[in-house]
Order: C-alpha cells, then sequence, then structure tokens
C-alpha cells in the first residue's frame, strides 16, 4: 500500500489588540485608531450590562421569567452586531441581548419575551432577525438556509448565527458548516466560548484543542480572537462578514470569554465551579477594559460615565414600566400565528382557550 504524506497544513491564529489592563498589544485596526469611534460600542455594552442587572432583578422578584445574562460577554455580542449591516440576518441563541439591543430590537420587547410573551419576538426593527433560539445549536442549519436564500436570490446580504461553546458539540453545528462549506455559502458562525455549557466545562466538551478549528473540516478559515477585547470581536467579524458578502464563503469565529453569571437564573453555578475561578476572571472584564483605555486616550470622563449610567438606568426603566403595563396577551395569538391556517382539531381548542380566557377576565 502506496502511502501520501499530506503537505496540507492548519493554523488558527489568536487575535486581540488589548491586554486585560486596557492597554494595545499591537496596531490597531482602521476603526478603533480614533478612540472616539469606540464610544458607541462602549456605551452599548454598558446598556446592555444595565439592561441585564434589571432583568435578573425582575426575574428575582417574580416579574420576569428564566433569563440568560450576557454579564461578562457584552464585547462578543456588541462586536458581532457592530459588524453587520442592517440588511444582513441575526440568528442568535439566548445571550445576544447586546446584539439584538445594537440591531434595533426595543428593550420592552426583550422583557416581552424573557416574560413569556412572544409579542417580544415581533420585532418592529430588523423584522427579518431571528427571535431568541433557546434550543442548543439549532440556530445554525437556520443560517445556513437563510444563507442558501440569499445566494439564490444574489443578495449581497449574510446570514450570523452565534452561538455558545457547548453548541459545538452538537450535531446541528456540523451539519451547518458542512453544507455552507460545500455550498460556499454567505455565512458567519460565531461562537461565544464562555468556558461551560451549563456546569460542563470547556475541557470535558471536547479533545480539540481550539473550537475555531472545527472549521477545517468544512473547508472554511477559522479563526479565535479575545472575547473581552471588544475591538478584536468586531474586527474578526467584519472581516469574516465581508469575506462572506463578497462571495468568498463562510468562516467560524471562535471568541474566548468567560460566563461571569450563572448559566440562567435557575442555575447556581456554585454548584460547580470554585468562586476563586470567577473571580480571576472579573480581571478580563471587558467593559471596564475598553473604559480603561478609552480614559487613557482622554476619550472618556467619569462625568461621561456617571452620564452615561444614568441614561441607561432611564431607559431601562422606562421599558420596565412599558413592560409592565403591556398587559396580557391574546391567548388566541398562540394558535393564530402558529399556522398559516389553523387545523380543524386545533381550532376547536383554540375556541375553547379563548373562552376559558374570558370567563376568567369577567370572574
Amino acid at each position: 500500500m502506496r502511502r501520501h504524506k499530506n503537505k496540507t497544513t492548519f493554523s488558527v491564529e489568536f487575535t486581540g489588540f488589548l491586554d486585560a489592563d486596557g492597554r494595545t498589544t499591537c496596531e490597531l485596526p482602521a476603526f478603533a485608531v480614533d478612540a472616539r469611534n469606540l464610544l458607541p460600542l462602549y456605551r452599548a455594552m454598558v446598556l446592555t450590562r444595565t439592561f441585564d442587572e434589571k432583568a435578573v432583578a425582575l426575574q428575582r422578584t417574580g416579574r420576569l421569567g428564566t433569563y440568560a445574562s450576557s454579564l461578562g460577554q457584552e464585547a462578543v455580542a456588541i462586536g458581532v452586531a457592530s459588524a453587520m449591516r442592517p440588511e444582513d440576518v441575526l440568528l442568535p441563541s439566548f445571550r445576544e441581548q447586546g446584539a439584538q439591543i445594537w440591531r434595533g430590537v426595543a428593550l420592552k420587547e426583550a422583557l416581552l419575551y424573557w416574560g413569556g410573551d412572544e409579542r417580544g419576538s415581533a420585532f418592529k426593527e430588523q423584522k427579518e432577525d431571528f427571535p431568541v433560539c433557546v434550543p442548543v445549536g439549532t440556530q445554525f442549519p437556520h443560517a445556513a438556509g437563510v444563507a442558501a436564500a440569499f445566494q439564490s436570490r444574489n443578495e449581497k446580504r449574510v446570514a450570523v448565527a452565534v452561538g455558545g461553546d457547548g453548541a459545538t458539540s452538537k450535531g446541528d453545528f456540523y451539519e451547518a458548516l458542512n453544507v455552507a462549506g460545500a455550498w460556499k455559502l454567505p455565512a458567519v458562525f460565531i461562537i461565544n466560548n464562555n468556558q461551560w455549557a451549563i456546569s460542563v466545562p470547556r475541557s470535558a466538551q471536547t479533545a480539540a484543542e481550539t473550537l475555531a478549528q472545527k472549521a477545517i473540516a468544512a473547508g472554511m478559515p477559522g479563526a479565535q480572537v479575545d472575547g473581552n477585547d471588544v475591538i478584536a470581536v468586531r474586527d474578526a467579524a467584519s472581516r469574516a462578514i465581508e469575506r462572506a458578502r463578497d462571495g468568498g464563503g463562510p468562516s467560524l469565529v471562535e471568541a474566548v470569554s468567560y460566563r461571569l453569571s450563572d448559566h440562567t437564573t435557575a442555575d447556581d453555578a456554585r454548584r460547580y465551579r470554585d468562586e476563586k475561578e470567577v473571580s480571576a476572571h472579573w480581571k478580563e472584564d471587558p467593559v471596564a477594559r475598553l473604559r480603561t483605555y478609552l480614559v487613557s486616550q482622554n476619550a472618556w470622563s467619569k462625568s461621561d460615565e456617571e452620564t452615561l449610567i444614568g441614561e441607561c438606568v432611564q431607559a431601562v426603566g422606562a421599558a420596565v414600566d412599558e413592560y409592565l403595563s403591556a398587559g396580557v396577551a391574546n391567548v388566541g395569538d398562540i394558535f393564530d400565528y402558529l399556522y398559516a391556517r389553523c387545523p380543524p382539531d386545533l381550532a376547536h381548542q383554540r375556541d375553547e382557550a379563548v373562552a376559558f380566557a374570558r370567563e376568567s377576565d369577567d370572574g
């Protein structure tokens, strides 16, 4: 049997521009040279964190359903969303509220969704963006399908799917990458590697040295970036998105971050990870990192910070008031918006549900 040496070699580069202390480690990409261009990213990250804090408080007081915080991962969501164009389509998992807000999802809409009200998925802006995806990994084949539609229509648009490290262990993920690579689809797959798939650590999920290298088998580029550095995330996402838009095919970007919170408000991470580990990762906080850099560039001040915090608290507070006064959704909507035509067997159930709700209101 004749053996052939494989001459093809692969490598995965790690990119970061700001270290944990907010200092530059290499030449910045063009969009970040002027620190003032980073201010919208910083404001969006602070708003996302403010929203998170309030959402958790609402859940703890019984006014919101189970909620997945993005604490410590704001740079991933904002970096990716800021690299997209309005005509692109976002396919999020359940921790991308920052990306959704950046792309126009109203704070009230986000609260409605997490309150169990599907009116929160009827976005007034970005109507083609997908709603929150709770099943792990299923948004990736959805993204491949959206990208295939763009390709067949000759539209210069890109489908951008975001998921966690746990999703890369699902068949849905591999199938999506395989078809996207084979068909050279305009899709970008973002992995928010926050090191924990609920209670399963990254080390127990896969023997792969990086998650980015999972792109190799699918025939697409794979890059790894510092997920706590919004500049690095935006830079990598921008290059991948524009490559896809120009017909270069799909890419995979692994953003290495850390989940500072519980998996969701239904979880207690103290049962499976050491608090010392979490404390150590607070030093990598993406919000503090960017703030430190902006201050060092004389682009941000204490008064700027106080003003921003006040604005974010006010905006979130107003959204909470709207959410709490929104009223209960029509129970008939569950049936009316699930099918183009409600099947006869469900039509009877719909009538019973509506009648029951009406009697309950009257009582």
